[in-house]
């Protein structure tokens, strides 16, 4: 009989003692321990049993788990003698940000004393044991009361270190899971710098100045920059998903989702399973499934966007849309199967993320919604330089996502976007223009960071409407744009896959240049002449489609302002 699916559970005990469908991992317990590294940072996309694993760490070496060997027996880390006499023998301080989503810094701030005070009363044994002189009483108090001063905060961690360690003689482990959380956050909404100064100083006193700390984990979608957050810790070792370490401890393979599909008589489904969940790629190591999505279909033995739709995704949303014309010509080719090739840095600068490309491509690949192709991994190891990675969208279930999340963006004007590539199909020109301007008047400055009040670069919101019609013309047409020319010189060509059924279209985007033109319909003009001087049509007419079945549009754009002949 198969086992219960449990959906989101994130403690590993509650998983054991109910005997919920659990893939054992708690081989990553004798490979982190026998790694001997200080402090372990480990980055794996959102729902990638991170949570569980750190779990299953503080229920195997904590001391409050000593009586519970039970939650171990059967599973491949209770094979050796060595792991069954260390298993709850050290004091741990298990901590979690993954709640730490308040909107400004003062918030946030209180959301982490609210978790530091919450670690104190767990451990308020410890007042009246004869641990603590006269200060530490006062500290303790201190952090139990509703006003807690950042030097207090900052060495919080550490002293509880101390205190643990001299009520139990150990040294301690600490776990903190999903570090990145607040940090994520305060990019979005413009409290970087301050956030960023309060962990920068709480990290080093927990894990760098340290003297009672044994080992630490922690984990994190991103590798925040050394130079942003780790600037002191030299003992840190970060394992990202193009490392070599833990590459099957997050996620299942091929092989275990395969016998779990068997085992809930779904392994007919194997090829449509691979399609939608397959593609994550930890180091060397291939075919990686995303748990959520495998847990969510032997549960409700249906195929969607199980993985996908746990996440507002708001941070990737705002980059891709307000990127720069590079950006959005990228996410095109990623939109239509294709590949990208682009230098990632494993370190994400989050300050940087509206500058640098690099940084939004490094960031989508941490975040699991890329998988890396190929990349040179010797000249990378040899000469130490940024290797250009090889990319791609990392399965179906992500690209049903993008396409969600470009629709998205002409939410407020849905019904006139659709109204106009009706309107486009059916060559009513008249009612494009309506349609078309009035479209542009309502998302015009949603493409732009809103940094300019005259709604800023233009051409990020005609590549924004270019991935529009990629989205939702693409199961009747092939889509391709001419970048070489780059802005103003930008077209579009729509070959219909059923020429019978479909004209091919072209479409020639053009600016309003004042100097050389004096309306609007000047500038179409020298956009529809463009297309007959480059001869666009030409490779349409090459493929067998006649030229009265190749319609040519050209669009004139003044600010919001539209006209399309």
């Amino acid at each position: 009989m198969a086992r219960t699916v449990g959906i989101g559970i994130q403690s590993f005990d509650k998983v054991r003692e109910n005997q919920y469908f659990y893939i054992d991992k708690t081989s990553f317990i004798k490979e982190w321990w026998e790694s001997g590294d200080d402090v372990t940072l480990i980055t794996r996309p959102r729902r990638f049993g991170k949570t569980l694993n750190m779990s299953m760490l503080e229920e195997f070496f904590s001391v409050d788990y000593a009586d519970r060997r039970d939650l171990f027996e059967g599973l491949s880390i209770w094979k050796e003698e060595k792991y069954r006499k260390i298993q709850g023998t050290y004091p741990v301080i298990s901590l979690s940000f993954a709640r730490v989503k308040e909107t400004n810094y003062a918030d946030a701030r209180e959301r982490i004393c609210q978790i530091i005070r919450n670690l104190y009363i767990k451990f308020s044994f410890l007042k009246g044991s004869g641990v603590l002189d006269q200060a530490d009483e006062a500290y303790y108090g201190r952090i139990l009361s509703d006003k807690v001063s950042n030097a207090d905060l900052t060495a919080s961690i550490y002293q509880i270190s101390g205190y643990l360690y001299r009520y139990y003689g150990k040294k301690v482990i600490i776990l903190l899971d999903e570090y990145d959380t607040p940090m994520q956050e305060a990019y979005v909404d413009g409290f970087w710098d301050e956030l960023v100064s309060l962990t920068r100083s709480m990290f080093n006193s927990a894990f760098k100045t340290n003297p009672w700390l044994e080992r630490a984990v922690m984990t994190g979608i991103t590798r925040v920059s050394k130079e942003s957050v780790f600037s002191d810790l030299n003992n840190l070792e970060v394992v990202t998903t193009t490392s070599d370490k833990y590459e099957t401890a997050f996620g299942f393979t091929e092989e275990e989702v395969f016998l779990a599909l068997d085992e809930y008589g779904l392994g007919g489904q194997r090829e449509l399973v691979k399609q939608w969940y397959d593609g994550f790629v930890f180091g060397r190591y291939d075919d990686i499934y995303n748990p959520w999505s495998i847990l969510n279909y032997l549960d409700k033995r249906k195929l969607s966007t199980y993985w996908a739709n746990t996440s507002s995704n708001s941070l990737v949303s705002k980059l891709l849309r307000e990127g720069n014309r590079r950006i959005k010509e990228k996410f095109e080719t990623l939109l239509q199967g294709e590949s990208i090739r682009t230098f990632i840095d494993d370190q994400i600068i989050y300050n940087q993320l509206d500058k640098d490309e690099t940084a939004i491509w490094s960031l989508l690949l941490a975040s699991g919604y890329l998988k890396v192709l190929s990349y040179d991994r010797e000249e990378f190891l040899e000469c130490g330089e940024e290797a250009e990675y090889e990319l791609s969208l990392t399965n179906y279930e992500v690209e049903r996502m993008f396409y969600n999340m470009v629709r998205g963006w002409f939410q407020d004007s849905r019904a006139d976007y659709n109204d106009f590539v009706h309107a486009l199909l059916l060559d009513d020109r008249k009612a494009m223009n309506a349609y078309m301007n009035r479209v542009a008047l309502n998302t015009f400055s949603y493409f732009d960071t809103g940094k300019r009040p005259s709604g800023g670069e233009p051409e990020r919101f005609y590549h924004g409407f270019v991935l529009g019609l990629i989205v939702d013309l693409q199961k009747r047409y092939v889509i391709t744009s001419n970048r070489e020319s780059g802005f103003g010189r930008y077209d579009v060509m729509l070959e219909p896959k059923n020429p019978q059924m479909d004209d091919a279209i072209i479409l020639e985007f053009k600016v309003y240049d004042s100097d050389s033109e004096e309306t609007l319909k000047d500038t179409v003009q020298e956009a529809l002449d463009q297309i007959e001087e480059k001869q666009y049509a030409a490779q349409l007419v090459n493929r067998g489609i006649p030229r009265a079945h190749i319609r040519s549009y050209g669009f004139a754009f003044h600010g919001k302002n539209v006209l399309i002949g």
